[in-house]
């Protein structure tokens, strides 16, 4: 078996050897790191990180970081009702197309004929819905606050242009009050967390204060080459040696400590905090955006309230997903993993997208070797 295909140069475990001496130094106990981004847990696979950093000390845990995955079962199986609606035209991200809901997929749906669009931008979604008024077109909004100021945006749009027909299915998250809930959690005892990159730009520094004042869990923001990995880890291990913890900026020449005010201002205005069901962590308070009472009208909620959730399917109640987005289980000790549950055909929601951790580990398991289950 090969090295990864990407950052071979960073595989090589002798410079890997030589990186973390520089980089690091050793802790006196195990500390255990949660990386609560997706493309970071991608990154780390793809460098050969996890592995010799486990042999120096040092546990990373994959957290809820992937919007696709933490998306409540629930709301999957809300969206497959109103994708089912022949009146609708339903807009998604391609990385929602697969998500099993409990009874079929919207793959499946527009395999049987439904109206079931994958689109590039909400735009795209809003483009439809001037295209042809006697359609409902809706738009699934899910993502964190990196994808939230473009959607926000477009619902501006479609008020200045009186679209009566254009939708969204709210399923936002927050990433900072997911965060303190970990930090709190007594079964995880985490030592500190590796802060998105992506998100960071848009909500900047001070948004993290309540998980290192409230959860006294020292963060740091990093990018996702190997060497911004590698020093926010080392940053990590620092305040753990002080016994601090405070907010570290380790990718400033994207992240300002502002964050972005405009992409801030346009969450704002349109949307406001709301309590939100998480896959794996519950119901989290603040940790959602739903849309203000101004713009409500484009919540397609309100053309469905006769939804239920269907019966659970005995065999998605195995997949473990939930307690892998907790960081109480890694992958591979999910009876399901590799077996009945694979990229091709998923059980479970963080098999099927691409900065899902189950995905990750499957992708890479080659190269971590015994250390993949760890």
């Amino acid at each position: 078996m090969s090295n990864p295909p990407l950052l071979d140069r960073f595989a090589d475990p002798a410079l890997i050897s030589t990186l973390l001496s520089k980089l690091l130094v050793q802790p006196a106990r195990t500390l255990r790191f949660m990386e609560v981004c997706g493309t970071h847990t991608m990154a780390i696979f793809q460098s050969g990180l996890r592995s010799p950093l486990a042999d120096k000390g040092i546990e990373l845990l994959s957290g809820p970081g992937c919007p696709v995955c933490v998306t409540a079962q629930e709301d999957i199986d809300l969206a497959l009702y109103i994708a089912s609606d022949p009146q609708v035209t339903f807009c998604t991200f391609g990385d929602m197309m697969r998500v099993p809901g409990t009874v079929h997929s919207l793959s499946d749906l527009k395999a049987e004929g439904a109206d079931v669009r994958v689109v590039y931008s909400p735009l795209d979604a809003l483009t439809l819905a001037r295209q042809d008024p006697r359609r409902r077109v809706v738009f699934l909004a899910i993502g964190f606050e990196t994808t939230v100021p473009a959607i926000a945006s477009t619902v501006l749009e479609a008020v200045q242009e009186q679209l009566t027909n254009f939708f969204i299915l709210p399923a936002h998250k927050t990433i900072p009050e997911a965060m303190l809930l970990l930090a709190k959690h007594p079964e995880l005892q985490l030592d500190g967390f590796i802060c998105p990159g992506h998100v960071s730009v848009i909500i900047g520094e001070q948004a993290y204060q309540p998980v290192v004042e409230q959860g006294k869990a020292p963060c740091v923001i990093t990018g996702f080459e190997p060497l911004d990995i590698l020093r926010g880890i080392g940053g990590l291990v620092r305040q753990v040696e002080e016994q601090t913890a405070r907010v570290e900026n380790a990718y400033s020449r994207v992240v300002k400590p502002e964050g972005n005010p405009q992409a801030q201002s346009m969450i704002q205005l349109v949307f406001a905090p709301a309590t939100v069901k998480w896959r794996g962590l519950g119901a989290i308070e603040h940790s959602g955006l739903a849309l203000k009472p101004e713009y409500q009208q484009f919540d397609i909620r309100q053309f469905y309230r006769e939804f239920s959730p269907p019966p659970p399917d005995p065999r998605q109640s195995k997949c473990r997903c939930g307690e892998v987005l907790l960081g109480k289980i890694k992958p591979p000790e999910c009876a399901l993993f590799g077996k009945g549950c694979t990229p091709d055909e998923p059980l479970g929601a963080c098999m099927v997208s691409q900065e899902g951790s189950c995905q990750a580990y499957y992708r890479y398991r080659h190269w971590e070797g015994a250390n993949a289950g760890q």
